[in-house]
């Protein structure tokens, strides 16, 4: 039976006792992340389909490639156009929300559970969990971890095994362990990046087969 005292607590980024809190979502997605990470995706996409009712919110272009893991899902609540690489491990004890237009790549973990300090009082089995929220427009390196608490605002880049432990505002481009912001995301980089684009077309354009009547 669901303990609404320790499910308070857990929402509230308090102490509570995972073990008490008597929520079923932890055994309800263990089949569907099983049978999604052995399934043949590429080709098959029902297995997709039924993971995604375990879901807080799935849109109908969402992208995932197994294995992924999940302790509940229904608190991840993903964007439209949102393409995760293998490996993405996400411990929902509490919410973790992306924004549209996110990318992960291989090996990224997104923890909201965090424990004590103070080694008594972690003894007892008590633990904290605290939200994760990610904006739009980011895109996340491989092996990047991302702790309790943590808001990624949009129009982010983080760099390949990052361990974020703090926010990291807009427009930025943002690494290292602790992450921390290299430098702005500014107009000089979308100039430098329709250019490359343009060219990108402009080739596609010229290699395709011109059509007589």
């Amino acid at each position: 039976m669901k303990s609404e005292i320790e499910w308070n607590q857990m929402m509230e980024g308090k102490l509570y006792n995972p073990y008490k809190v008597g929520d079923d979502s932890w055994e309800n997605i263990r089949a569907a992340l099983k049978l999604f990470n052995e399934s043949e995706f590429w080709k098959d996409n029902s297995a997709l389909e039924n993971l995604k009712q375990f879901l807080g919110a799935a849109p109908d272009d969402l992208v995932l490639t197994p294995p992924v893991y999940f302790d509940h899902g229904d608190r991840v609540f993903f964007g439209k156009h949102f393409y995760a690489n293998t490996g993405l491990t996400i411990l929902d004890e509490n919410k973790v929300t992306f924004g549209d237009n996110v990318f992960l790549a291989p090996h990224v973990s997104i923890y909201t559970a965090g424990h004590p300090i103070d080694a008594t009082i972690r003894n007892t089995n008590v633990e904290y969990a605290k939200p994760v929220t990610i904006g739009s427009d980011v895109w996340i390196g491989g092996n990047v971890v991302i702790n309790p608490g943590v808001t990624i605002e949009s129009n982010v880049v983080i760099g390949s095994g990052s361990v974020v432990t703090k926010d990291i505002p807009d427009n930025s481009v943002a690494a290292g362990n602790p992450c921390m912001v290299i430098r702005p995301i500014t107009e000089k980089d979308s100039e430098y990046w329709s250019v490359q684009y343009e060219e990108y077309n402009n080739l596609i354009h010229q290699l395709q087969p011109t059509h007589r009547k």
